[in-house]
């Protein structure tokens, strides 16, 4: 007899993992800071100005509870994207959404197409509902569309995953080619398109809105070119019908209003936003010239961080990875087979890339060494 309650055969099945061991959590577990915050994909140089003025008129109603709809942020985002307030959902980021889509979508087997090496968050969300995963190999360093189209028709797939621009390559498809690989899927096969990354992406990337599509979801977010990772606002734009299953699953309160408030006021903010863009490319142009510094390829990004080819095999990545660490330099790296000969560095203001590029070079010969 057991002497607790039990989990469900599921949950009780799945490991102790988290997607990602925050900086946090190794800050504590090292005993000291990083110096260089390069390895989560934030939004170093901050939110807009008249974002953190909201938020400091915002907090006096704090001790209210947010609007259960989001009702006016959801109208801004329809007016911002041209498209109907019924054809947006508001979560709690998109890791936030994709766990809804799972709760949605899947039941135990149901099989689920993703790419080997994507975002893990999705594939936390899938195992936790019971879904059966397939992953489909990345073909020179991008999502395989032809691939997940093959694997989706092949495992009649419900769900299927696809980051464009992608995390955490940082590679992308062009807006025609994806509208093709949407135009090709089953009806009956709901394409989950996460477009975190879309306003650091070249425009021919994003294909136009179509909120008549039952089977597209489009997320997007405040995380990264906003700055409000820490607030966790993310939506996703959808067929009404679509949009409207959100309201059976989702926390009808998980919005708070500080969040609320404060995507508004970055909404508003395009001239920030047109200006966080450019230190974004900029910072991108100098993480490239450090890793061709040191006879590395970086590849070419359209997302808030620069993905560098370290030259041998996943081992040796790791290697520098675990040096620059010691050297309190935190970064990431990709870890499914080929795309584990890299490292993935964050952009930052110029005082954390001046760490790096002091360090990456004593991190490299270390790494040599073994």
């Amino acid at each position: 007899m057991s002497d607790r309650p039990f989990l469900t055969p599921l949950v009780d099945a799945l490991p102790e993992t988290v997607p990602f061991v925050g900086p946090e959590t190794q800050e504590r577990e090292r005993g000291r800071p990083f110096r260089a915050r390069l390895g989560a994909n934030e939004n170093g140089f901050g939110p807009s100005p008249a974002v953190v003025d909201s938020m400091r008129g915002a907090a006096p109603e704090m001790w209210k509870y947010g609007d259960a709809e989001s009702h006016d942020l959801k109208h801004a985002l329809a007016a911002h994207h041209g498209v109907a307030p019924e054809n947006i959902a508001i979560g709690e980021g998109i890791d936030g959404l994709l766990g809804l889509v799972a709760r949605q979508y899947l039941q135990t087997g149901t099989p689920v197409v993703t790419s080997l090496g994507a975002y893990p968050t999705f594939n936390y969300h899938v195992d936790g509902f019971g879904g059966r995963l397939i992953r489909v190999p990345y073909e020179d360093d991008r999502e395989s569309l032809d691939g997940l189209l093959d694997a989706v028709k092949r495992e009649n797939a419900r769900l299927v995953y696809l980051a464009n621009p992608d995390n955490p390559m940082g590679t992308w498809w062009t807006a025609g080619e994806v509208q093709s690989f949407m135009d090709a899927l089953p009806a009956t096969t709901m394409l989950v398109l996460d477009e975190a990354y879309g306003e650091t992406a070249p425009a021919s990337a994003i294909p136009p809105l179509d909120p008549t599509r039952p089977n597209v979801l489009r997320m997007r977010t405040f995380s990264k070119v906003y700055g409000l990772a820490g607030l966790r606002c993310g939506y996703c734009i959808g067929e009404a019908k679509a949009i409207r299953a959100f309201d059976k699953v989702r926390n009808h309160f998980g919005m708070t209003r500080m969040a609320q408030a404060a995507a508004l006021a970055a909404l508003a903010d395009q001239a920030h936003l047109h200006q966080v863009t450019a230190s974004v490319d900029a910072c991108r142009r100098r993480i490239a010239d450090i890793a061709n510094a040191h006879g590395l390829e970086a590849l070419p990004s359209a997302t808030n961080f620069v993905t560098i080819d370290c030259g041998a095999d996943g081992v040796y990545a790791m290697r520098v990875l675990h040096a620059l660490l010691e050297r309190d330099v935190f970064v990431r790296k990709p870890m499914a087979p080929t795309l584990d000969r890299c490292i993935r560095v964050s952009v930052a203001p110029a005082d954390e890339i001046d760490v790096f590029e002091a360090e990456f070079g004593g991190a490299l010969e270390a790494a040599r060494k073994g």
